[in-house]
């Protein structure tokens, strides 16, 4: 109870820091059949039931047409708890074997695919919002490969607009423990699907950092929190983007610093 709790306060927070729920919210809620999505949609309807606004909350998942899915199991699931649930049929799975080298992994593209779907399907189905179940863990994890492996300071907003405009997507768990949503999805025997279509393939990438990152938790239990807490922490004047500067007003466009006479 206190970690149900726990966690729907954390959802409430993120809302009313990033805007995530709003009156008149209709959001898809992608569903993967991993212990994330099926934790985020059930948290939002726990939440929906608190807010003093109207808001929907749409079911989708998708079969991407590899051997062995079980679509049985999420459509089964959401029928027994009520949810709106849409089911799309879009073989990516015959894309993604074509385009990937053999030994290469498919998870980039794979989402990348899924994405596209979603962003249209909620088009079709009028909702104004798509919701996807990344949680704290992946926050950091992808700023860590981005700082390592791309020279980039970039991780994953709670709320941003899709390249094309026509889509809101937010990140409800974004303040919430991975760990903590494992054993929330344990104790309450949600019908976790493995991700068959790429045979389990490891990142070999986000693999080192999760390994890395739990070394040093194991010395510092505060480190994950102390990295996200710094994505909202950001000293512009002691970075060196400079277009970051030139929008802040810290340089101007010839190249001065206004601080120096």
């Amino acid at each position: 109870m206190r970690l149900r709790k726990r966690l729907i306060d954390q959802i409430g927070r993120a809302s009313r820091t990033f805007r995530l729920l709003e009156p008149g919210d209709r959001i898809l809620c992608g569903l993967s059949g991993g212990k994330d999505s099926y934790a985020m949609i059930w948290l939002l309807r726990e939440l929906q039931r608190r807010l003093p606004f109207e808001i929907e909350l749409v079911a989708v998942n998708l079969d991407q047409g590899h051997p062995g899915f079980e679509q049985h199991v999420i459509a089964d699931w959401c029928a027994a708890q009520g949810f709106e649930h849409h089911m799309l049929q879009r073989d990516t799975y015959s894309v993604v074997l074509e385009k990937i080298p053999e030994g290469k992994t498919y998870c980039s593209l794979c989402s990348r695919l899924r994405r596209g779907i979603l962003y249209d399907a909620a088009v079709e189905l009028r909702c104004n919002k798509i919701a996807l179940g990344h949680h704290r863990d992946d926050v950091v994890e992808t700023l860590m490969l981005n700082l390592m492996f791309s020279g980039q300071l970039k991780a994953m907003a709670p709320r941003l607009t899709s390249d094309d405009g026509r889509n809101i997507v937010i990140r409800p768990l974004i303040s919430c423990d991975e760990d903590e949503i494992a054993r929330f999805a344990e104790e309450n025997a949600f019908p976790i699907l493995p991700c068959d279509l790429c045979g389990s393939q490891e990142n070999l990438q986000r693999k080192q950092i999760k390994q890395m990152l739990r070394g040093w938790s194991e010395r510092n239990p505060r480190v994950k929190g102390s990295l996200f807490a710094a994505l909202g922490n950001v000293r512009a004047s002691h970075l060196l983007d400079r277009s970051l500067q030139e929008r802040l007003g810290m340089l101007d466009p010839t190249g001065e610093d206004p601080a120096v006479p």
